[in-house]
């Protein structure tokens, strides 16, 4: 009886390391439609809300999501980077990266958060 116990027991663990190992890191792609006073971002997992908050600045502003995956910002002031970005995952939790997107961002370039999910 105890070998059965310890055979369901180790399998448990191994299908908990396998489903732990599949998690994915939030990256940030810089659209090619980003300047001075726009900001488009492509990230490779599904995210229900993203917003930015600026150098120095105190407010998160809301970034539109205007395709899958495809959030963007239009701004009638320059932009001031370095980035924080704030994201609600789709199975819930709000997530900060701070200083994420750099003040000198290029179109194209992509920006890894350190986060899994």
């Amino acid at each position: 009886m105890a070998s059965l116990y310890s055979f369901r027991l180790a399998v448990a663990v191994a299908a908990l390391l396998v489903v732990g190992s599949c998690a994915t890191e939030v990256a940030f792609k810089v659209g090619e439609g980003s300047s001075g006073k726009s900001l488009e971002l492509v990230t490779n997992v599904a995210i229900s809300e993203v917003e930015i908050k600026e150098k120095g600045g105190k407010d998160w502003v809301a970034l539109k999501e205007s395709s899958t995956n495809t959030w963007s910002l239009k701004s009638e002031a320059a932009l001031k980077g370095p980035f924080s970005v704030r994201f609600l995952v789709k199975n819930g939790g709000y997530r900060v990266v701070d200083d994420v997107i750099p003040e000198s961002f290029t179109a194209g370039s992509e920006y890894k958060s350190g986060i899994n999910i």
